[in-house]
């Protein structure tokens, strides 16, 4: 596997976007002012539990734009994890898992990051968050969320230099 030399910046570029959505959130006001341009933020998901963020990836996995652009998308469970701290994607011999706190959080539970695994399950690549990934995110995220935030996500990954 090749050296993950992006993936801070790819955290980074994410943790900003997350913050324009709660800010978003805070202010009940999905329109952003983003690089001199007046965006409407979609609202985002968030999840009280895994069993949710199941049923969510599940119908994402089965969302029209998803089948036709990744017909062979295998399933992929996701599991409770202990702790708040994070969410994470694994390969297991018995399939696909995404690990999900097991308690309420801010942080891991919400629309963005669950996506963001799921383009893990789609997106092989290695490394794991290299410019495949990081287009598929982006592309996923259009899907699902809308061209704004496929967009959003673009230009906020361009100013962290993530290629």
């Amino acid at each position: 596997m090749s050296r993950d030399s992006q993936r801070a910046k790819v955290y980074a570029a994410e943790q900003f976007v997350r913050t324009m959505f709660d800010r978003a959130a805070e202010r009940n006001n999905p329109v952003v002012e983003f690089f001199g341009t007046a965006l409407t933020l979609p609202p985002e998901a968030r999840f009280a539990s895994a069993a949710a963020v199941q049923t969510y990836v599940d119908d994402v996995l089965a969302h029209p734009a998803v089948r036709r652009r990744w017909p062979d998308a295998a399933p992929l469970r996701v599991r409770p994890r202990r702790g708040v701290g994070a969410a994470h994607y694994e390969r297991a011999e018995d399939g696909a898992v995404v690990a999900v706190p097991d308690q309420r959080s801010g942080w891991a539970l919400r629309e963005l990051v669950v996506l963001h695994e799921i383009a893990h399950h789609l997106c092989d690549a290695d490394p794991p968050h290299g410019p495949a990934f990081v287009a598929t995110f982006s592309e996923l995220a259009g899907a699902v969320m809308g061209a704004e935030v496929a967009h959003v996500l673009r230009v906020v990954y361009a100013q962290e230099r993530v290629t």
